[in-house]
């Protein structure tokens, strides 16, 4: 029998809902915090197959989680394009920002099967590893939310230099945009050949444009990204994660491709569910900090997503990432309430 995530992907109502958490391998387990500091810095452990394969491969067994992803970053694909890419303790990432055409031309599309290869062997070797009913879930950045940060030279904020290069010069953002949707497809499907079973795409910071541009920058390179996979790939699930897309959420559901969505906290589940096709899956949409403060709260913030969601494709998610100071036994208590559902 397939795997009760790609299941529920497909448009089963699954019950009890696969469940895995976004950012379940990080610092808020013990065993991570090792491993990131033998590896002496993030990009190192990111691109040494045996530590990453091994910090994807955490959370997995410790909770017994429906799904790994990948252990990674969306920057690896600027930075397998060429340009520039370090983590900063305490500060996140930094690139030389990129807000002109000569820097745009700088990139080299034709170094990146060459610098990805350390991940692909983490997912071959994630593959091998995992257990029956585990599915593996390979990912990426999605281009609008991979080029704020190389516009802006970092994170932090709400990207003012990126979303200014999209009006001033809208050319030069559309080339940018071009070039990472046809290095996210090559990166994505490299994923599935090496052995992932379905992949996401994580757009942040979609909630940042307006409509129209929503469409443009958000819509329609997803849209591009799961058709070129659907062709190459007609069984895989892709799940889109347009966060804070709020009443952009139906007409990315309809247009974007994808076979699921990621709903973020700042949505009613159920709201949600109603501006989504039935039979599209929805994934989320426990709030981080329910989960940090465990208890009733937690317990009754869960029961509540999955009264919403009973009866439809639902995998049981987080609205976004686990945060560092998350008690690793508040996670394992709602693995079991979800299983117990």
């Amino acid at each position: 029998m397939p795997k009760p995530l790609l299941r529920a992907l497909t448009g089963e109502a699954v019950w009890p809902p696969p469940v895995w958490l976004m950012r379940q391998a990080g610092r808020y387990l013990p065993e991570y915090r090792a491993l990131r500091a033998e590896a002496g810095d993030f990009l190192t452990l990111c691109m040494t197959p045996t530590l990453a394969a091994e910090v994807t491969l955490q959370p997995v067994r410790r909770f017994g989680m429906d799904a790994a992803i990948l252990f990674s970053d969306i920057l690896v694909v600027p930075w397998a394009l060429g340009q520039a890419l370090r983590f900063v303790e305490g500060e996140g990432p930094s690139l030389p920002p990129l807000r002109d055409g000569g820097a745009l031309a700088a990139l080299r599309p034709e170094r990146l099967e060459g610098a990805i290869a350390p991940v692909l062997d983490t997912v071959a070797r994630v593959r091998a590893a995992l257990p029956g009913g585990c599915a593996l879930i390979g990912f990426a950045g999605s281009p609008w939310t991979v080029a704020c940060y190389m516009v802006e030279g970092g994170g932090g904020g709400d990207f003012p230099a990126a979303r200014a290069l999209a009006y001033a010069d809208p050319d030069l953002f559309a080339a940018l945009i071009e070039v990472l949707t046809e290095a996210t497809t090559r990166y994505l499907a490299a994923q599935v050949e090496a052995g992932a079973e379905c992949v996401m795409l994580f757009d942040s910071w979609a909630g940042l444009l307006p409509p129209a541009l929503f469409e443009a920058l958000v819509i329609d390179p997803t849209e591009t990204i799961a058709a070129a996979l659907k062709q190459r790939f007609p069984a895989l699930p892709v799940i889109g994660f347009p966060r804070l897309a709020g009443g952009m959420l139906s007409l990315y559901a309809q247009e974007a491709g994808v076979d699921a969505v990621g709903i973020d906290t700042a949505q009613e589940l159920r709201l949600a569910a109603a501006m989504v096709p039935e039979a599209m899956a929805l994934q989320g949409n426990l709030d981080p900090y329910a989960l940090l403060a465990g208890g009733e709260a937690l317990r009754a913030q869960a029961e509540d997503i999955l009264d919403a969601a009973r009866g439809r494709p639902h995998v049981f998610n987080l609205g976004h990432g686990i945060l560092p100071q998350t008690p690793p036994e508040h996670v394992a208590g709602l693995v079991r309430w979800v299983r117990d559902a």
